[in-house]
């Protein structure tokens, strides 16, 4: 997944209180829509979005499948902003995520 995958994920402002509430602990999907005035289907769209972006993951344990924060998404996304504003990060990600669509790092730009 890309920056594309990310920042779309991210436009959303529903996907963001998701990652909200995952800040804290890991969730089943019962207690994210719990959360919210939509049916069922629409939070696990959003749930297949961000993690289709890389920004969650999940985890089955017995009955049910817990969703948690994938901060390595958003540690890439962090250190990019902060090089286009100019600052120096301490690590640069080397993961795929750093590449655009033709392949380049763009960190490296």
């Amino acid at each position: 997944m890309g920056f594309a995958e990310t920042f779309k994920a991210l436009s959303d402002p529903t996907r963001r209180e998701i990652l909200t509430l995952l800040r804290s602990r890991p969730l089943t999907a019962g207690e994210i829509a719990g959360q919210f005035n939509m049916t069922g289907a629409s939070i696990s769209h959003h749930l297949s979005v961000l993690k289709h972006s890389g920004l969650i993951d999940d985890e089955k344990k017995g009955k049910f499948i817990y969703y948690y924060l994938n901060s390595s998404v958003l540690d890439d996304v962090l250190a990019w902003l902060l090089c286009l504003k100019g600052e120096n990060p301490a690590e640069k990600p080397d993961r795929h995520e750093s590449m655009n669509e033709k392949g380049e790092n763009l960190y490296e730009q």
